[in-house]
């Protein structure tokens, strides 16, 4: 069904484009040489995406290959307008709380009604195949990780009562996508699905994510040692590489990429700040936080209690669909963490606590 279009005169939609995934993505399909609309609360965020962007947008002409139209997945304001035209979708856009919602509808919802929103805006106005960012929330949570390698086949189990708001909302709203795609595209419409760990890498423009938390936490010493925790992590390039080769590969409809390199310690993260940074005044914890004390924090304190699931609890995951599709090998546990540390160093989010006199 899919046919190769000339970039230049093809116009990709990345809805929620002002964010830290999003704004790799319309990196990349501007390098490609794609018509970039993105979609954002205000319009009037395009002029500080174009100066995140800029150098993406430095051959004359090109700042004119990126808009932004206004929509909210709340709403159907707007998304009829944001879709018209266009040959594919990203949508990237989904709520991610900096704390557990008192209600997992809260999260739910918005997550589940505005992919349907997206999909069906997406549909009614002809384009050829949506790029949803899903997550390994919607993998391998609520489930017997023991010994156990996951591919695309598996899902997590939002009725466990383990299951945290986030990974229900991310996996009720992918299984919505794939039941629209059965019962409503009739074929019309292609769907295949980027499923990326905890992601790190660098940051276009003050943009952080969820994930560059643990990263500040651990470079500003927020606790006196590291949790036994350890997640499949992967580089918002890789992420973003991933989506644009999705768009157009052939054999991507149907499918769901695990987006992420071998499961890592927050440990290993630590050890290779430390390693870069303890030598700069920083102080990076590098000893072993009892689980004990996770566990008693996780009480008190909802985001601890996420991740108490976690704990010593490997998250292995079959990524050869996605090595296959970009080609290459994925960009390795060092470069990520030290370009995620240079990012937070660079728009001032961390920084050394004294200077080491040589």
């Amino acid at each position: 069904m899919t046919t190769h279009h000339d970039p230049a005169g093809t116009t990709v939609l990345v809805t929620g484009a002002t964010g830290f995934i999003a704004r790799h993505v319309v990196a990349q399909l501007l390098d490609a040489g794609y018509q970039v609309r993105g979609t954002a609360r205000r319009a009037s965020s395009l002029d500080q995406l174009q100066a995140d962007l800029a150098p993406h947008l430095a051959d004359p002409g090109s700042a004119e290959r990126l808009t932004i139209a206004a929509a909210d997945l709340t709403s159907d304001d707007g998304w009829a307008e944001a879709v018209a035209g266009c040959t594919y979708v990203h949508h990237v856009a989904s709520p991610i709380p900096a704390a557990p919602p008192e209600d997992p509808n809260d999260l739910i919802v918005p997550a589940r009604d505005g992919t349907l929103r997206v999909l069906r805006a997406a549909l009614d106005a002809g384009v050829s195949r949506v790029v949803l960012t899903s997550s390994l929330a919607a993998v391998l949570y609520g489930v017997d990780r023991t010994g156990k390698v996951f591919t695309e086949a598996d899902w997590s189990n939002p009725d466990d009562r383990r299951i945290g708001a986030y990974e229900q909302s991310k996996t009720i709203a992918e299984r919505a996508a794939w039941a629209f795609m059965e019962q409503d595209a009739g074929g019309r419409m292609e769907l295949t699905t980027v499923n990326p760990g905890l992601v790190l890498g660098p940051m276009y423009g003050d943009a952080m994510s969820t994930s560059h938390e643990a990263v500040k936490k651990l470079m500003d010493r927020d606790f006196p040692a590291c949790p036994d925790l350890t997640y499949a992590m992967v580089d918002a390039r890789d992420v973003a590489a991933t989506h644009v080769a999705a768009m157009t590969a052939a054999d991507a409809p149907g499918h769901r990429h695990l987006c992420a390199i071998d499961s890592h310690s927050l440990r290993d993260v630590a050890a290779i700040l430390a390693r870069e940074h303890n030598p700069k005044g920083y102080r990076v914890p590098t000893g072993k936080l009892p689980g004990w004390a996770l566990r008693l924090t996780a009480k008190f304190d909802k985001t601890a209690a996420l991740a108490v699931n976690d704990l010593g609890n490997p998250q292995r995951v079959d990524n050869t669909l996605v090595r296959n599709l970009l080609g290459r090998p994925m960009i390795d546990l060092d470069t990520m963490v030290l370009s995620a540390a240079a990012s937070l160093e660079q728009y001032g989010h961390v920084a050394p606590k004294r200077r080491r006199v040589a």
